[in-house]
């Protein structure tokens, strides 16, 4: 009788256990405050949460952190809640670590236990908008022209949506759920003509894609098959044509196709404006191409990696492998001012050809303008070599040290000091 009792006290006391560590931590529209102490519990308590991983001198993490308490008691009231949560990193290092974390604020979301980068707005109003996205339904079923514009409106401008028309749930269901992070999915179910004309397709079934914030919009009509419905979804989690900034650039960390870049002298010139339409046909006639752009004057760094600037003749075009390669097509490498579309297929045609010229990128590669910050590792290292230097420095200074009444050391220290010189060695403050 006596293993019988034994297991019943260990069950009743873990079970105790776990019920004050429920209590502990709750959906109460507060950000909780973790440690080492209770993080994993936080994280298997709840299916959605976001951890802001700060340090208190951090400016950007003082700015923050007001957000977050305005968010969070909206996130806990939806259906699904999400809880908001911080990490002193700078106080709990090794929990810091084993999230690699390495610059201040990081942003990390767990969704049932599995993290991913928060990359979203940090404001709280944008911040509650762009985290619905993880807790809505795989497939929204919309059943009128109001439902669909209610939708749309929600869904904002942060992911792209695939509205299906006329089409049953199950047919991009595995899509949707395989871009959860990625895109809204919906069917519609009743609408009416008005909503085709709105949405630009003019029969059914058809699967439409819209990118609101660059009001870019494509039709998918058939077949809708596993491969040729999946390669629609993915090509289009892209706008037609991707302005390159400092965000866009986040997306195409894991894009494998090569991209078509088009260097403008300003995005904002009626002629660009007019260019960046031509590009926009060549990109519906080439899915397996990103075609994208970037303006000298909107961000002259990015450019003058591709050794593009306002003394070169633009527009220029190339092909990018999204890291340290690029390629020039012969006889193409600018567009002039007449009739740029034949010339923008004159470039497609010479790339698929192979009348390229292979080039390297400029300075370090592009990744580096994604992780731009100078990471808490990296600092530890460049603290950690100053040390050692100043450390060397001194224990040399000892070693060379005159001593008193032997011309020798008086004449060593003479030419240490003329080495120095020589080496460009001085004092410097820190």
């Amino acid at each position: 009788m006596r293993l019988p009792m034994i297991i019943f006290l260990v069950l009743t006391i873990w079970k105790a256990g776990n019920g004050s560590r429920a209590n502990e931590l709750k959906a109460d529209g507060k950000v909780l405050e973790l440690d080492e102490s209770n993080f994993d519990s936080a994280i298997s308590s709840f299916d959605y949460i976001l951890v802001d991983f700060y340090a208190p001198w951090c400016g950007h993490c003082k700015r923050l952190s007001p957000q977050l308490d305005e968010a969070a008691p909206v996130l806990a009231g939806l259906n699904e809640p999400i809880v908001l949560a911080k990490v002193n990193a700078d106080k709990f290092t090794r929990l810091a670590s084993k999230h690699d974390i390495d610059g201040y604020p990081t942003l990390k979301f767990f969704m049932h236990g599995v993290p991913m980068e928060y990359n979203g707005p940090r404001k709280a109003d944008l911040l509650v908008q762009y985290l619905k996205k993880f807790v809505a339904p795989d497939v929204s079923i919309l059943s009128s022209d109001s439902a669909i514009n209610d939708f749309v409106e929600a869904a904002g401008t942060f992911f792209p949506i695939y509205i299906g028309f006329g089409l049953n749930e199950t047919v991009i269901t595995n899509l949707a759920v395989k871009y959860k992070k990625k895109a809204w999915f919906s069917v519609a179910k009743d609408f009416s003509d008005d909503a085709m004309v709105l949405y630009d397709f003019d029969k059914v079934p058809s699967l439409v894609a819209l990118h609101p914030s660059y009001k870019q919009q494509s039709v998918f009509y058939g077949p809708f098959e596993d491969s040729f419905l999946g390669d629609f979804v993915k090509q289009n989690l892209l706008p037609l044509v991707v302005p390159l900034n400092y965000e866009t650039l986040k997306l195409l960390k894991d894009e494998e196709r090569k991209i078509v870049l088009t260097i403008l002298n300003d995005e904002n010139e009626d002629q660009s404006q007019d260019l960046i339409k031509l590009l926009k046909a060549a990109a519906s006639a080439n899915p397996d191409l990103v075609f994208s752009y970037v303006g000298v004057e909107q961000w002259e760094d990015f450019a003058d990696k591709f050794e593009a600037n306002h003394k070169t003749k633009l527009p220029k075009m190339i092909v990018w492998n999204g890291n340290e390669e690029y390629f020039l097509v012969i006889g193409v490498e600018s567009l002039d001012a007449e009739d740029q579309g034949t010339q923008i297929s004159r470039f497609l045609e010479g790339y698929r050809e192979g009348r390229i010229e292979r080039k390297t990128v400029k300075g370090p590669s592009f990744m580096d303008f994604i992780h731009s910050l100078v990471g808490i590792r990296t600092v530890y290292i460049l603290v950690f070599i100053v040390a050692m230097m100043m450390l060397i420095q001194s224990i040399g200074k000892e070693d060379d040290m005159p001593r008193v009444g032997s011309q020798d050391a008086v004449d060593h220290a003479g030419s240490s000091e003329a080495e120095s010189s020589r080496y460009g060695l001085e004092k410097k403050e820190d």
